[in-house]
């Protein structure tokens, strides 16, 4: 008599292990059955032929701003913009209204995302000077992703731009800490320059490399002086990824697409205020420093650092326009694009986001695809060519700044803990996402 599973993925390149296999793939209440195991019976048998599997990817950084600001993007709609482009799992940000630094507004966002999430979910706990007591057991709650640190003001009211209360913080706990490593009083000295130029071409010389690299300077004295392990968000200088380099015991990073993609000045003049986010986009000295720390290990993560704005929003005029840019529905499109140009390989980029989130977060049963794992995939054709239209953006500001281009390699399905939730841009599954796991010691 056979053995009977719920799924199989036949005829396609399968991530295990560090490379890909072509193989097929069994699925068994909600877990990894087998790879290769012949003799099976199944329920439903899908063709994969020609597609790549991968454990599913995780973005490590995403605002959906609920609560407070549901008119630019919610939890619903955030994660719908998710898995219509194949990422099984968000890492949510606090700077919401009221602030995630508290247990009680933790559980509200745990209730507003109950049967609402299409997608697996995880929520940082914002740090500020009146919850450092707390952080301790605030990281150890389920759900619970780890501490944000702001130390430049960005979107939101969470700030702590002193040595004296980041120790204090970074004293309190054991998890990773997050960090958005802007210097502040070196922002406050240079904010005139935005001012007196109006113009969104002065944001990187406002916000500029000396403001970024204080920050993370000070950031990596402080870890190494608490030995707490901390993660620095969307690193934009090649000066920050020299300094990284030399700290891997406690660092790690992240990049995201868009500074890996867009350019200054040529993306200031042609999107304006669109491009406008924090820390900002950057020259091209920059990027190729990005990608060389990208390629050499030391950039860890590729998250999206989503942070929607409506339109209305944006097009004020600079410097009242949010800084913040979509991207969870594009991360997949944009960075398989650069595998299809050969800035990367599929493998290195299955690492940035699949294998690392789960490693470095310590998430349960994810960033691999073995016997006895979660059956969580995303599945891409890395030789499809679309391009990115209006009708195919889910988020509800309803823009991209990558909107129009036209990029090879998307995504294709994606299956959550056994059961297909998306396939060829239908939705297949009512919200079904639930909060991540992690290893907590």
């Amino acid at each position: 008599m056979g053995i009977y599973v719920d799924l199989i993925l036949e005829n396609g390149f399968v991530y295990s292990k560090g490379r890909f296999h072509e193989t097929h793939l069994a699925i068994k209440d909600g877990k990894i059955h087998s790879l290769g195991q012949q003799g099976l019976t199944a329920k439903k048998v899908l063709d994969a032929q020609g597609l790549h599997i991968l454990p599913g990817v995780i973005d490590t950084q995403v605002h959906f701003r609920e609560p407070g600001n549901e008119h630019k993007e919610d939890l619903a709609s955030g994660t719908l913009s998710a898995l219509m482009g194949g990422v099984s799992a968000v890492f949510e940000m606090p700077n919401t209204n009221p602030p995630t630094t508290t247990k009680e507004a933790l559980e509200d966002k745990m209730r507003r995302a109950q049967n609402r999430a299409w997608v697996d979910y995880a929520f940082y706990v914002g740090a500020s000077p009146d919850n450092i007591s707390t952080l301790c057991d605030l990281e150890q709650i389920p759900g619970v992703c780890g501490i944000k640190i702001f130390m430049g003001s960005s979107t939101g009211s969470l700030l702590v731009e002193d040595d004296r209360t980041l120790e204090k913080i970074l004293k309190n706990g054991k998890r990773r800490v997050a960090v958005h490593a802007e210097d502040e009083y070196r922002l406050k000295e240079r904010k005139k320059i935005a001012e007196e130029s109006k113009s969104p071409t002065s944001h990187p010389l406002w916000r500029d490399e000396e403001t970024a690299l204080l920050a993370t300077r000070r950031i990596l004295e402080l870890s190494q002086k608490t030995f707490r392990p901390v993660h620095i968000l969307h690193v934009t200088t090649a000066q920050e990824m020299e300094l990284i380099k030399k700290h891997k015991d406690l660092i790690t990073c992240e990049v995201t697409p868009q500074h890996l993609t867009l350019e200054a000045p040529h993306c200031y003049e042609t999107l304006g205020t669109l491009a406008q986010m924090n820390p900002p986009i950057r020259d091209k000295k920059n990027q190729v420093g990005l990608w060389k720390a990208l390629l050499d290990g030391t950039v860890s993560v590729i998250g999206t650092d989503h942070a929607p704005h409506t339109i209305e929003e944006k097009k004020k005029p600079y410097p009242q326009s949010p800084s913040g840019m979509p991207g969870v529905q594009t991360l997949i499109p944009i960075m398989l694009n650069h595998v299809h140009h050969q800035k990367l390989s599929l493998e290195k980029l299955v690492e940035l986001i699949c294998v690392n989130p789960a490693k470095i977060f310590k998430i349960k049963d994810r960033g691999d695809i073995l016997p006895g794992m979660q059956a969580t995939l995303t599945i891409i054709d890395s030789k499809q060519t679309k391009t990115v239209t209006h009708e195919w953006l889910k988020s509800k500001c309803g823009w991209s700044p990558f909107e129009g281009m036209t990029l090879t390699g998307w995504p294709k399905g994606l299956i959550l803990r056994g059961k297909v939730a998306m396939w060829e841009d239908q939705v297949l599954l009512q919200p079904s996402g639930i909060p991540l796991e992690f290893f907590y010691s």
